[in-house]
């Protein structure tokens, strides 16, 4: 079971060993760890049977010192101002990391979408955006999907933003393409993962033609990242979903499993593959671990019993702060979330500059531009690696903070 880890701690604890490692000024250092602007709202929802719920509601901005606020919107009864706060400076190492002109924020709504009507969940989502209304903007902050929100979601946002304000396609990306959204963006953060995997076995002198992959979450970017590396050549050993896992040695036929999952929503009675639980997937010997799904499933608890060369994080936070510190001394490569996953926010990037131009690029060009970003963000972070002998995770934040200090102090406080 997936381990709730303290965001603002991790989060903390990260960019002060990365700053350490940078020799960051401390005024800039305490200026850059705290947000410029969180928002808390109440967001009242009429339901159906003419009941009255109301519900919080937040959005965080940390950091725009390369360019607008830029971040998702997550619908979870879980969220929390603390988590929210962690997720928004994430994105603002995130977006400086792959160098595109955006800063940091995140939104949500501690909600259960799967308890709302369709009706209720679309009034809940006009009221929210209409609620941070006055924070957001086209040049100003750009929202998109997370955690249990989609394009539709997006859709509604938009369309709400425009009863407002005028029609306004950039005010949000992850939109419908028919809406102005990008083409390559549904499966943009599992392509950028797949990238990641095979540029890391390149800089590791691993053959991904062949090697062994678990992907714990084969959801959105699980199964793309599955489909990418299985066309790649690599062997998908074993998968799981919020059902449990399946695991066959010689490889699973992905896709064959892609199309039962997205007949069936779910993996479990595809025909192949021995039956395993998500706690014992992640303890398959493998070259590569990739944990899709949800954060804090590696800890210091089971970290001793994995058995994998390298881990790829496609989800957030999947390794906590204890056992990345582990894995770094047994020698096991983790590749950072901020690096890996940042496929979604560069092609939510090209759809935002495609917005601005009123002008769509093809599927081709927008995924040749992500492959172009990814490489060249993870060759900066493997040269920070080497030359300041550390993890790529803290290299990754080095590069990011870094990056943002840079343009902060050339815009003068």
């Amino acid at each position: 079971m997936a381990k709730k880890v303290n965001n603002k701690k991790a989060s903390d604890d990260q960019f002060n060993r990365a700053a350490d490692l940078i020799g960051l000024d401390e005024k800039i250092r305490l200026s850059l760890n705290v947000p410029d602007r969180e928002l808390m709202v109440e967001v009242p929802l009429r339901k159906d049977d003419g009941s009255l719920e109301s519900y919080r509601g937040y959005r965080v901005q940390h950091n725009n010192s390369r360019g607008p606020f830029k971040g998702g919107i997550r619908f979870h009864e879980e969220v929390d101002l603390d988590e929210v706060r962690s997720l928004a400076a994430l994105m603002t190492w995130k977006t400086a990391l792959v160098d595109i002109p955006y800063g940091g924020g995140k939104g949500g709504i501690s909600v259960d979408p799967s308890k709302l009507s369709p009706l209720e969940l679309e009034r809940l989502s006009r009221r929210f955006f209409r609620a941070i209304n006055p924070i957001i903007g086209v040049n100003r902050d750009i929202p998109a999907p997370d955690v249990n929100t989609n394009p539709q979601i997006m859709a509604w946002f938009m369309d709400e933003y425009g009863m407002i304000n005028g029609h306004t396609p950039g005010i949000v990306t992850g939109k419908p393409v028919e809406l102005g959204g990008s083409l390559g963006r549904n499966a943009a953060t599992g392509r950028g993962t797949a990238i990641i995997a095979r540029e890391t076995a390149n800089l590791l002198n691993m053959n991904l033609d062949g090697a062994k992959v678990v992907i714990q979450g084969f959801g959105n970017v699980g199964s793309f990242a599955g489909n990418f590396l299985n066309e790649m050549g690599s062997k998908i050993i074993a998968v799981s979903d919020v059902n449990g896992g399946l695991f066959d040695p010689e490889g699973l036929d992905i896709p064959l499993l892609i199309e039962h999952n997205e007949k069936n929503k779910t993996i479990k009675g595809f025909s192949q593959g021995k039956a395993i639980s998500n706690d014992e997937i992640l303890n398959v010997e493998c070259d590569f671990l990739i944990p899709a799904a949800l954060g804090g499933v590696i800890h210091k608890m089971n970290v001793d019993k994995l058995n994998c060369k390298v881990i790829i994080e496609a989800a957030n936070g999947p390794v906590t702060p204890p056992a990345d510190d582990i894995l770094f001394k047994k020698g096991v490569h983790v590749v950072p979330d901020i690096l890996t996953n940042a496929g979604g926010v560069t092609v939510s990037y090209f759809e935002w500059v495609q917005n601005l131009q009123q002008f769509q690029w093809s599927e081709d060009e927008v995924n040749a531009k992500l492959e172009d970003k990814m490489v060249a963000a993870f060759h900066e972070v493997s040269s920070m690696m080497k030359s300041k002998d550390t993890s790529m995770r803290m290299a990754a934040f080095a590069v990011a903070i870094d990056r943002v200090a840079k343009s902060f102090e050339l815009r003068g406080v």
